[in-house]
């Protein structure tokens, strides 16, 4: 890749998009900016006073913000940044290890685009600001797609209503399959490629936990986004979701607005994702 940002297929230059991490643990930004920095221009600050110091110089186009620092934390440093008409509009969005249901609700209520949760899979990091830093993106595409062209979502769920509740909520804009029993997901994916797919936790014989390791060893959905339903929300148990390969979770009960968000949102950032790494395959491979 050519840090000068000039498009391969163009030959115009194309400006790097701007990017402030605001983190006190140094690792964590020598480490963020190490593996993003291939694609953007990336500021680091310690401080929330360190990351106004940069706003009075810099015009990010996004910020990427950690929730635990000494004397002001990430959720005032949000504040800060909404209050002030110079900077509420520039997305930020969460990196930290609080993965608590509360935490994630309380980061997007004062503001934040989206939350990541650490330890994080870099791809899935830059899809994610990929996806705020051109949110209409693709979109129009997606929703205008014709019936047999519609993104595909499978279902596993051993509850007869929440599959036919979560089918209602999508079935307008994708071509939904629905499967009750785990060991039938399995086979199912040894054959077909959905663009995402919705694993219940609780579930006999297999549950959630137990599909997404099996899952990732299919070939073809290393990547797929895996989104989990789940009653519990605590940090525990959505960190390990997390580090088993998941994309998301949703608590029950629900909105189907909430699933259709979470869906539309996961399979736009797949698709960016995939550019990607078509792009820049001898990166991030």
């Amino acid at each position: 890749m050519k840090k000068s940002g000039v498009s391969s297929q163009t030959g115009t230059v194309k400006r790097r998009k701007k990017i402030i991490y605001i983190d006190d643990v140094n690792y964590s930004l020598v480490s963020v900016k190490s593996r993003i920095g291939e694609l953007y221009d990336v500021y680091t600050a310690v401080s929330a006073v360190k990351l106004f110091e940069f706003l009075d110089n810099i015009t990010p186009d996004l910020i990427l913000l950690d929730v635990n620092m000494p004397d002001v934390d990430g959720y005032e440093t949000i504040k800060s940044i909404k209050k002030d008409e110079r900077y509420s509009n520039i997305p930020v969005i969460f990196l930290t290890g609080n993965s608590d249901r509360e935490s994630v609700v309380k980061g997007l209520s004062l503001g934040a685009a989206d939350y990541v949760i650490k330890p994080f899979n870099v791809l899935k990091l830059i899809g994610t600001i990929e996806y705020h830093l051109n949110p209409d993106k693709g979109k129009e595409s997606v929703d205008n797609e014709s019936s047999a062209n519609k993104p595909c979502v499978l279902i596993v769920d051993d509850v007869s209503s929440m599959l036919r509740a979560i089918q209602y909520a999508l079935h307008d804009r994708y071509n939904v399959s629905a499967l009750s029993k785990s060991e039938d997901a399995i086979d199912f994916l040894r054959n077909k490629t959905p663009d995402l797919i919705i694993l219940d936790y609780l579930m006999p014989v297999l549950n959630g936990f137990d599909l997404i390791p099996i899952i990732r060893e299919i070939p073809n959905h290393k990547d797929t986004p895996i989104i989990i339903i789940t009653t519990e929300g605590t940090p525990e148990h959505v960190s390990e979701a997390i580090l088993l390969g998941a994309s998301d979770f949703i608590v029950k009960p629900f909105k189907p607005s909430e699933v259709n968000s979470k869906v539309a949102k996961h399979i736009r950032i797949a698709r960016e994702l995939k550019k990607i790494k078509e792009e820049f395959k001898n990166i991030y491979e």
